[in-house]
């Protein structure tokens, strides 16, 4: 797989702060997990996604992993909010890309307007290394198995 991160800028929130920066300088050097939800405060997201990163996050870590994003298709406000609404936000750090600008380069985007949600992103998750796409795993519509914690562990070289 040679999937190149692009240079798109968009908020990035980190530690309760957000600053908006280069996808592919964020990843420079690194080796991250990048999951994406269809979005903040939305049941399967908060209730089974994210959480489950947050369990695993220092099992993730311990292999090799520097740091872990969750991406969705909502503004920087929501996605703040939502970073603070777990008690250990601070673990993982959010991608605010609201302009779906991320998601369609991928051709990950996903048309919810039928449930007024407008456009969002498809559940997936990737392992990157130093801007270079090595894993991706998109859901099924509806499911929550391939881009989990669970199985992103389970996969990490």
């Amino acid at each position: 797989m040679n999937i190149k991160i692009p240079d798109i800028k968009v908020p990035i929130i980190k530690n309760g702060r957000s600053d908006v920066s280069s996808l592919s300088n964020e990843f420079k050097n690194k080796k991250v997990v990048l999951f994406a939800v269809p979005g903040a405060f939305t049941p399967t997201c908060s209730e089974q996604h994210f959480p489950g990163y947050i369990k695993l996050y220092k099992e993730i870590i311990s292999k090799g992993i520097d740091d872990i994003y969750c991406l969705s298709v909502n503004d920087k406000y929501v996605m703040k909010s939502w970073l603070i609404s777990y008690s250990e936000e601070n673990k993982i750090i959010g991608i605010a890309d609201g302009n779906a600008e991320i998601v369609n380069h991928f051709k990950l985007i996903s048309d919810k307007t039928k449930n007024h949600m407008g456009i969002r992103s498809e559940r997936f998750a990737m392992v990157i290394k130093n801007n270079t796409v090595l894993k991706l795993q998109i859901e099924s519509t509806g499911e929550l198995n391939v881009s989990s914690a669970e199985n992103i562990l389970k996969n990490l070289d």
